[in-house]
């Protein structure tokens, strides 16, 4: 029998800050422009979509932002999450590697996203806002943020991308029990929902699809507000309470990373566990590897251009400077719902324009493949898009044998399969396949962006 797993739990490590990495980046990022005028976006723009304290938190260049008390309140339902040493999967693996997982599936909702669900429910209530509206990929963020705006007596209309609502219906009871309402997308509740099904009445519907009908509906309504589960500034900044815990963690270990992985959407789950080691690296002269996983079939950071492009498909969001596929890149329909986004934050974008991360991409199958492996060594069934973390581990651990160099990894298990089950059902069915897209698709989506590269 292997030896017991460690894990690494006190209630100090739980950080009271989050840490702002634009304060350390050695190039800033390019501004956001308004969609009409194409200049540089002041906050009273934003101010229609967002609360004021976010919008603050999405220009401030303060490194550390203060965690709220009442935000903290929360948060200790499941915070600091546990940093686990994987030594079955280790053993599995059979190389020279240590691995450590940062467990974020267990929250009430089963991944990362309530932290940053938690505050932007608070801050709209602090500013007396009745109703939210956001979307969702796979359900995950859509779940979350039902389950904080019930602390704060807030309204939440969520509309989640419609081939994820099918594949994965009991997401949709995570926001109903939590008293949130929610609807596939594309719908017939917006104007942009209904254009999408009048060209294709079959639409599988995708995120950006989705934060069209989510953005139309919030400017709309004047007692409502509009919520965003990753990309934007804000959003990666309440995330990095996870990498600032496991640096807190990793200091009773007497070990530390020299590589750090997590699965890549439009950037929450990965900035939230690696911006904290950007930091150490910056700062400190640190050397670790900081590794972002995309899937194959939504390749923007491997493939994509870094160009000024829409956060949604009907161009109603700000000019976003990242690495992108173009807004009207329609993703294949693979599990991992979380993942099938055509953009990538532009904070990630211009930290991967730099060299400062690295980006790597994985197919459908393989990340199956090793969500099996760790579920059977180390009892945990990862949610889809945690998979393609795992499946990095895997050939860094690969990789190390091959040098015949020790490593230490830490990987980010950015939530449970428990309500993904359908999925590995198809998976030892036989019923997933991969998915690759063409040069010839990429260039034809990126050639129908009307607006000036990023450069």
């Amino acid at each position: 029998m292997s030896r017991t797993r460690k894990i690494y739990l006190e209630e100090s490590e739980m950080p009271r800050k989050w840490y702002n990495i634009q304060a350390d980046m050695p190039n800033k990022m390019l501004p956001p422009l308004h969609p009409g005028t194409k200049q540089p976006l002041s906050p009273d723009d934003l101010a229609p979509l967002f609360p004021m304290e976010l919008i603050k938190q999405e220009v401030s260049q303060e490194k550390w932002i203060e965690i709220p008390e009442e935000v903290q309140d929360v948060y200790r339902i499941w915070r600091p999450s546990p940093l686990v040493r994987a030594r079955n999967f280790e053993k599995l693996l059979d190389a020279p590697v240590r691995i450590y997982f940062k467990n974020e599936s267990v929250s009430p909702a089963g991944s990362h996203k309530p932290n940053t669900a938690v505050p932007q429910a608070y801050y709209n209530y602090k500013e007396g806002v009745k109703k939210i509206i956001t979307e969702t990929g796979a359900g995950q963020w859509g779940s979350a943020l039902s389950f904080a705006t019930q602390f704060f007596g807030i309204d939440l209309q969520v509309f989640m991308v419609k081939v994820s609502y099918n594949q994965k219906p009991y997401r949709k009871s995570m926001v109903n029990t939590w008293g949130g309402q929610i609807a596939p997308s594309p719908s017939t509740m917006t104007e942009a929902g209904r254009k999408v099904l009048e060209l294709d009445p079959n639409s599988p519907g995708s995120l950006g699809i989705a934060i069209s009908e989510a953005v139309e509906m919030a400017v709309k309504d004047p007692d409502a507000k509009y919520s965003l589960g990753s990309v934007l500034n804000h959003v990666l900044l309440h995330q990095t309470i996870i990498g600032e815990e496991a640096i807190k963690q990793f200091s009773k270990t007497n070990d530390y990373p020299d590589v750090v992985i997590g699965c890549f959407g439009g950037g929450s789950n990965f900035a939230g566990i690696s911006f904290p080691f950007i930091r150490l690296n910056l700062c400190q002269g640190k050397k670790t590897r900081l590794v972002a996983v995309e899937p194959e079939s939504c390749p923007k950071l491997t493939r994509g251009v870094f160009h000024y492009d829409f956060g949604d498909t009907m161009g109603m969001t700000p000019l976003l400077p990242m690495y992108t596929l173009g807004h009207n890149f329609m993703p294949p329909k693979i599990h991992a719902g979380g993942l099938r986004y055509h953009g990538a934050g532009p904070i990630v974008s211009q930290l991967l324009k730099d060299k400062l991360i690295e980006a790597t991409a994985v197919h459908q199958l393989e990340s199956f493949d090793a969500g099996v492996k760790f579920a059977r060594s180390e009892g945990i069934i990862p949610a889809p898009e945690s998979t393609h973390a795992i499946a990095q581990v895997i050939k860094e651990a690969n990789r190390a044998r091959e040098e015949g160099k020790n490593k230490t990894i830490l990987f980010n298990l950015s939530g449970h399969g428990l309500v993904d089950m359908a999925s590995y059902d198809q998976y030892f069915a036989g019923n997933l396949q991969d998915y690759s897209v063409s040069e010839k698709q990429i260039k034809d989506s990126v050639a129908e962006l009307d607006i000036f590269p990023a450069e």
